[in-house]
């Protein structure tokens, strides 16, 4: 299933390097719109309509802000939520900006899971969560980052860590604490190039994850 989805994958990173690369103010943000029509592609595949799939003026209700907009969700013919996701991407500045991201993604997965409980929007079932995050590999995100430590020590898995480290960690604690169905973690360091840092925060398994739990909602979509 996972191998159908390269070829878009592999032209999604191209087009962010390509996109990034001629970016002013008009195209700004533009960088992952190839990510989503990948997205949209596997949730048409999985029987999706494409009328159901919104990938612009995406403000759904939260709990702790009056709305947030994601950048892609599923709505049933029936009014029902089935998706939301994220992306995110970085490259340059890490040090500025990990912290940032670690705080939105956090913020936007509690907001939103929060409002779910308190039936802010309309479910037949807990919707499919997704963040997809693209860094770039690059004398930066490989560094050894140095921790401050002024009064207590931190974990051991940030000592001798890269930036790149650390978003792992972040991705993978972000699926192990339940707070998103299924991460992606893409990195790369051109055009030509992308790989995975490690299995369960891969591309492929977060596709996997997503078609999954489409395919089990066909009806919704009758």
């Amino acid at each position: 299933m996972k191998q159908k989805y390269n070829k878009q994958i592999a032209n999604a990173v191209k087009s962010f390097w390509e996109t990034k690369k001629k970016q002013g103010n008009v195209l700004a943000g533009k960088q992952l719109d190839s990510f989503l029509d990948m997205l949209a592609n596997v949730a048409v595949d999985a029987g999706v309509p494409r009328e159901c799939i919104y990938l612009k003026n995406n403000h759904i209700p939260g709990y702790y802000r009056a709305t947030k907009d994601w950048d892609f969700l599923i709505v049933s013919p029936k009014g029902n939520l089935i998706s939301a996701i994220e992306l995110k991407s970085q490259v340059g500045s890490y040090g500025n900006n990990l912290n940032n991201r670690v705080e939105e993604s956090l913020g936007s997965a509690e907001d939103f899971w929060t409002a779910f409980r308190e039936k802010a929007f309309v479910c037949n079932q807990s919707p499919w969560l997704g963040y997809l995050m693209v860094v770039g590999k690059d004398e930066g995100s490989t560094h050894i980052v140095k921790v401050n430590e002024p009064h207590f020590h931190v974990g051991s898995e940030f000592i001798d860590s890269t930036y790149l480290d650390r978003y792992r960690i972040l991705c993978q604690r972000l699926v192990l604490e339940h707070k998103y169905n299924a991460v992606a973690l893409i990195i790369t360091t051109g055009c030509d190039n992308y790989e995975s840092l490690a299995e369960n925060i891969s591309i492929d398994t977060f596709i996997n994850s997503f078609i999954g739990y489409l395919l089990g909602l066909t009806d919704e979509f009758k």
